[in-house]
């Protein structure tokens, strides 16, 4: 299980990250673009999928890990339990929504090959 403490070390450790609030709660940006947001429940990340084909396959394949809400309908936005995960697919999580918000430099910086 992953913490409010996992999940802010785990974003603010990548590239052009900061934090400012969203709707009341700790939000994490890339260059002012919001790319997770630690949700009122505070124990549920909202992060950024490609598309909705990969949110709701990600829902389909776990949902006790994931889920979503009616505000989030047409959104490419998942919802993550911390309970469910561990700090290593957060890593993952968090970095992927983190490149999916990145300008593409900054993508670049990060992943020199593409």
């Amino acid at each position: 299980m992953v913490t409010e403490d996992d999940v802010r070390r785990v974003a603010l450790s990548l590239p052009h990250t900061t934090e400012r609030p969203s709707y009341g709660t700790p939000g994490f940006r890339v260059k002012d673009k919001l790319f997770a947001r630690i949700r009122e429940e505070g124990d549920v990340l909202a992060l950024f999928v490609a598309d909705e084909s990969e949110k709701h396959g990600l829902i389909a394949s776990d949902p006790e890990k994931f889920f979503t809400t009616s505000h989030y309908d047409g959104a490419a936005m998942i919802l993550v339990r911390f309970g469910a995960v561990d700090v290593d697919e957060l890593t993952e999580l968090l970095t992927d929504s983190w490149r999916l918000r990145a300008p593409k430099r900054v993508v670049a910086e990060y992943y020199p090959a593409g």
